[in-house]
């Protein structure tokens, strides 16, 4: 049986500026990369975002590789991978030019796929891209796309909540929670299914029921109380789990995913100030998405206030810490006195990526917004006794080249879970009113 013939995938720029290593994701198969991708990753050499770091990082890595075969035949990228080519430009084929402006680079980049494909017939050729519109152009003259998917969770039904019900507990085994040392071992719930290291659990029957955390190091399940932090009391199980997360030191790491208004930032930010003692600072950060695809530089006026309509949903779930903490117990709040001395550190990812992230509990507030290389970034800087928290709704994407499966917060779910040092919450009700909630369940 005579092996399968190679495929030619054609590369967009979006998905170079998404992964650079994506060259060595396509096994043996040969890459062709339109001189137009060149020429748009020239436009983002400079700058301190993700994107700019994947535009030099790439050009290096084919600077490496190049010779003159990359503009005739191609060079070999590795062992067990195919070659990397460049297309020069190509003139316009008459199909594409009675339909798309050549004035665009994506259209460039579509003609030389195209060309491609009708001069090596014997081969498959598919275009990559993140960007739907050009993949619908492509496919509407008859030319293979796909979006690049190295990093996909493919299977979102079964992205991992972080906790599990389990229904008619005995009586015996619930009032066991209740008693000192309030534990049980998982053994006890007669459950087929392992527990995963910080997993939380439901447990329940006609009468009774209770919380619980599987602690890995001592093979127990532990109950749990619905703790408060700063004033701030979880309104559900999930949200007592989260909490019980966020303020567990034990964890380093934890992911809180839910829908607006289940209460995932607010948490968050009454943890971090209930744990101020036990870290240098507090940083919240969360990605800038520009407005219509325009950079912060168009928005008039100072960087402060360039930045405040992003920066307001945290300052807002401040206050609703700082009023909860007030009416709590009646003395004047902290809140303003740590930002004020800047203790606590409100900003957007792109200004506190760079520091170096020693004894911090930082927040990274709508994640959703991130790509899987731009959350290992962040998480791979953390230095000692630092927290990480990451919060998002993954069916909330604002970034263009993202959706649920390919964000770095599912991502992230994906492949951290069963880490001992690690867990995560989906938060599934809403708490922020009844409407909301109406609102987003039926709207």
């Amino acid at each position: 049986m005579s092996p399968k013939p190679k495929k030619i995938f054609v590369l967009d720029t979006n998905v170079i500026l998404h992964d650079s290593s994506c060259l060595y994701h396509f096994k043996e198969h040969d890459i062709a990369l339109p001189i137009a991708v060149i020429e748009e990753l020239d436009q983002f050499k400079k700058g301190n975002e993700t994107i700019h770091y994947h535009a030099r990082n790439f050009l290096r890595m084919i600077d490496k590789l190049s010779e003159d075969h990359l503009f005739n035949g191609g060079v070999s990228i590795g062992p067990k991978h195919g070659k990397l080519s460049i297309l020069l430009q190509q003139t316009v084929n008459k199909t594409l030019a009675a339909h798309f402006s050549q004035d665009k680079p994506d259209n460039k980049i579509l003609n030389a796929a195209y060309c491609l494909s009708k001069k090596d017939t014997k081969r498959k050729v598919v275009l990559v891209s993140k960007d739907v519109n050009l993949r619908m152009k492509a496919k509407a003259v008859g030319l293979v796309a796909e979006d690049y998917t190295s990093d996909y969770v493919h299977d979102i039904s079964e992205i991992y909540k972080g906790y599990r019900f389990e229904e008619n507990v005995s009586v015996e085994v619930i009032d066991k929670m209740y008693a000192r040392p309030f534990l049980i071992s998982p053994k006890e719930l007669k459950t087929k299914k392992k527990f995963l290291p910080n997993e939380y659990v439901i447990m329940r029957n006609d009468q009774k029921s209770a919380l619980g955390h599987y602690d890995a190091e001592t093979g127990n399940i532990h109950r749990i109380q619905k703790l408060s932090a700063n004033g701030i009391k979880p309104r559900n199980a999930e949200q007592a789990f989260a909490l019980h997360a966020l303020l567990n030191e034990n964890i380093k790491l934890v992911t809180i995913s839910g829908k607006a208004g289940t209460g995932k930032t607010l948490l968050a930010l009454a943890a971090a100030l209930a744990c101020r003692n036990n870290y240098g600072e507090v940083f919240i950060a969360r990605p800038v998405m520009p407005l219509s695809g325009k950079d912060l530089g168009y928005l008039p006026g100072s960087i402060t206030e360039k930045l405040n309509p992003y920066m307001q949903p945290l300052y807002d779930n401040l206050g609703v810490v700082r009023k909860e903490r007030i009416e709590s117990d009646r003395k004047s709040s902290k809140v303003i006195k740590l930002l004020e001395e800047e203790n606590i550190v409100i900003a957007p990812l792109a200004y506190i990526r760079g520091r170096s992230l020693v004894d911090i509990y930082f927040i990274v507030d709508e994640a959703q917004n991130l790509t899987p290389h731009e959350v290992k970034t962040i998480i791979t800087r953390a230095g000692e006794n630092t927290k990480m928290v990451f919060t998002g709704d993954i069916f909330q994407i604002d970034h263009p080249y993202l959706d649920t499966y390919s964000n770095g917060l599912s991502y992230l779910i994906n492949k951290m879970q069963g880490q001992k040092i690690y867990t995560h919450i989906n938060l599934e009700k809403g708490e922020r009113s009844q409407l909301a909630e109406l609102a987003s369940n039926i709207l």
